[in-house]
């Protein structure tokens, strides 16, 4: 079964930085899109980027010109790199297939991102 350990959150001040790491436990990167997902509590997980296994990205609105998703097919990972981080990104970040729940019904912990000064 697929498994998706997600790392790399923590607390940073509003501009900072932080990239996002996601691992796969199968060899599922080639083959599907991905998509970096976040969630904050009394809400449903949203979609944040998505990166198709050809490399075409897109990004939710509020994103935009601030995240960017890249992939290594190779390694089985997936990175979301953060700048410029704002307070309502807070949040715990999750990757996945996309559309989820593809190759798996489970999702990772998450990491969980802190934007506050």
């Amino acid at each position: 079964q697929v498994e998706f350990a997600e790392s790399g959150g923590g607390v940073v001040q509003p501009g900072g930085s932080l990239r996002l790491s996601c691992a796969a436990s199968g060899s599922i990167f080639g083959i599907y899109a991905m998509g970096w997902y976040r969630q904050t509590p009394g809400k449903e997980r949203e979609l944040v980027a998505r990166i198709t296994a050809g490399g075409r990205t897109n990004y939710v609105d509020s994103v935009k010109g601030r995240f960017t998703i890249s992939r290594d097919n190779a390694k089985n990972i997936v990175l979301l790199q953060m700048n410029n981080l704002k307070p309502e990104d807070t949040a715990v970040y999750y990757c996945n297939t996309n559309p989820a729940g593809v190759v798996t019904a489970s999702w990772g912990q998450g990491t969980q991102v802190t934007v506050a000064s």
